[in-house]
C-alpha cells in the first residue's frame, strides 16, 4: 500500500475516530443542556477537574468496559457477536471516498486528498451503507427475545424503505453534475452561476444590467437541488435511526429495540456505530450539497494565485490544502450541529408516520424532483 494512502486513511482514522467520535457524546449532552436550559453533563472529574464535562466519554467508555458482557440463554453466540461488528464496519469504510480536499501539485507530485477515489463513489456509499441493515437484523433474530425481533423488524423495514428514497433523491444531483464520482462532484462546486444569467438566452434582454449581474451564488448541490437535500438529509437520517426516526429502538414501547440484549462493550459497538454515522452523515452532505472542500466566490486557483505572489507556489498550495481542509471539516461540524438540533427539537414519530413520511411523501417528491430536473436540464441545453 502506498505510503500517501497509509496516510490519508491515518488522518480520516485519527479526526473522526480519535478527535469527532469521543467528543460527539458531550456535544449532545451539552447542546441539548442548552435548546433546555440545563447546565448539561458536568460531574465526572479527574483531580477535582471538570474540563467542562468533557470527561463523561471517558467515564462511559470505561463504564461500557466494567459491564458483564452477557449472552442471554438459547441466543445464537456466534451472530449476536457478530451483529455489532456489521453495524459500525459500514461507517468506518465510508470514510474511504470521502474528499476532504481538492487535488494539489507540488513539483512532480499531486496530491489527492481522498483514500479511494472510485468512479462509482456514491453508489458505493449505498452499496456499503446498506449492510449496516443487516448488524440490526442479526442483532434481534440471535437474541432470542421477541421485542429484540421486533425492534429488528422495524429496523429492516425502516432501513431498507428509506434506502430506496435516499437514492431517488440524489439523483437530480447525478443528473446535474453528470457524474458519481464525489471528486468531479466537489470539483463542479468549486464555481459560482449568476443566479438571474439564464434570462439572458431566452432573448428578453442581450444582457442583464450590472445590478442584477453581480448577483452570484456558489454552485453548491443545496443552490442546485434545494428539495434534494432536504429529502436527502431526512432519508440518511432515518438510515441512522436517530430521533425522531427511533422507532427500532423506541424505549416506551418495545423497552431498547433490537439491542436490548446487549451489554458491555458489545452495546458499545452499536452506541458508536450510531454516532460515527453522525459525521459521515454530515462529510456525504456536505460534498454532496455544501461545496464539498471548497471556500465560497474563492476558487482554488484564484486562492493559490493570491497567496502565491507574497509566499510563493510551493507554499501557497500548502495553505490553500489546510484552508481547504479546514473549511471541509467547519462545514462537517455545521452539519452535526443540525442533526444534534433536529434530534432535540423533533419527538418521535409513530411507526406507521415513519414509513408514510417514506412512501407517501418523499418518494413521489424525489421522483417529481427527478423529472422536474431534467426537464429543466433539457430547456437549459436547448437555449444555450
Amino acid at each position: 500500500m502506498p505510503w500517501d494512502v497509509v496516510a490519508k486513511i491515518l488522518f480520516m482514522l485519527l479526526v473522526v475516530m480519535a478527535a469527532i467520535l469521543p467528543v460527539i457524546t458531550w456535544i449532545e449532552r451539552k447542546q441539548s443542556a442548552v435548546m433546555q436550559d440545563r447546565i448539561g453533563a458536568n460531574r465526572a472529574d479527574i483531580g477535582g477537574l471538570t474540563v467542562l464535562g468533557l470527561f463523561h466519554p471517558l467515564a462511559d467508555v470505561a463504564k461500557l468496559f466494567a459491564k458483564e458482557d452477557f449472552v442471554p440463554a438459547g441466543a445464537n453466540r456466534f451472530m449476536h457477536l457478530l451483529a455489532p461488528v456489521i453495524s459500525i464496519v459500514p461507517a468506518i469504510v465510508t470514510l474511504a471516498i470521502v474528499p476532504f480536499g481538492g487535488l494539489y501539485v507540488f513539483g512532480d507530485s499531486h496530491w489527492n486528498l481522498v483514500i479511494a477515489d472510485l468512479d462509482w463513489g456514491l453508489l458505493y456509499v449505498f452499496a456499503v451503507g446498506s449492510l449496516a441493515t443487516y448488524g440490526a437484523v442479526i442483532a434481534g433474530w440471535a437474541s432470542n427475545n421477541n421485542w429484540s425481533l421486533l425492534g429488528s423488524l422495524r429496523a429492516s423495514a425502516q432501513m431498507i424503505s428509506y434506502e430506496v428514497t435516499m437514492g431517488l433523491s440524489v439523483v437530480g444531483i447525478f443528473m446535474v453534475f453528470g457524474t458519481l464520482k464525489l471528486t468531479d462532484m466537489s470539483f463542479a462546486q468549486d464555481t459560482t452561476f449568476r443566479l438571474l444569467g439564464f434570462i439572458e438566452h431566452f432573448g428578453w434582454v442581450d444582457e442583464l444590467p450590472a445590478f442584477l449581474s453581480w448577483i452570484q451564488l456558489p454552485t453548491w448541490g443545496i443552490f442546485l437541488q434545494p428539495l434534494g437535500f432536504i429529502m436527502f438529509l431526512t432519508a440518511i437520517m432515518a438510515e441512522n435511526k436517530r430521533p425522531p426516526f427511533d422507532a427500532p429502538e423506541g424505549e416506551s414501547e418495545i423497552v431498547s429495540g433490537y439491542h436490548l440484549e446487549y451489554s458491555g462493550m458489545r452495546f458499545g459497538l452499536f452506541y458508536t456505530a450510531e454516532f460515527l454515522e453522525i459525521p459521515v452523515i454530515g462529510m456525504i452532505v456536505t460534498t454532496l450539497f455544501l461545496g464539498g472542500w471548497s471556500i465560497p466566490f474563492v476558487p482554488q486557483e484564484t486562492l493559490i494565485a493570491a497567496i502565491g505572489g507574497v509566499f510563493g507556489e510551493g507554499l501557497a498550495t500548502g495553505l490553500c490544502m489546510i484552508a481547504h481542509v479546514s473549511v471541509f471539516f467547519v462545514k462537517v461540524i455545521v452539519m452535526i450541529w443540525l442533526q444534534m438540533t433536529i434530534r432535540w427539537t423533533l419527538p418521535r414519530f409513530r411507526y406507521d408516520q415513519v414509513m408514510d413520511l417514506c412512501w407517501k411523501i418523499i418518494l413521489p417528491l424525489s421522483l417529481a424532483n427527478v423529472f422536474v430536473t431534467g426537464f429543466a436540464i433539457l430547456v437549459v441545453r436547448s437555449v444555450v
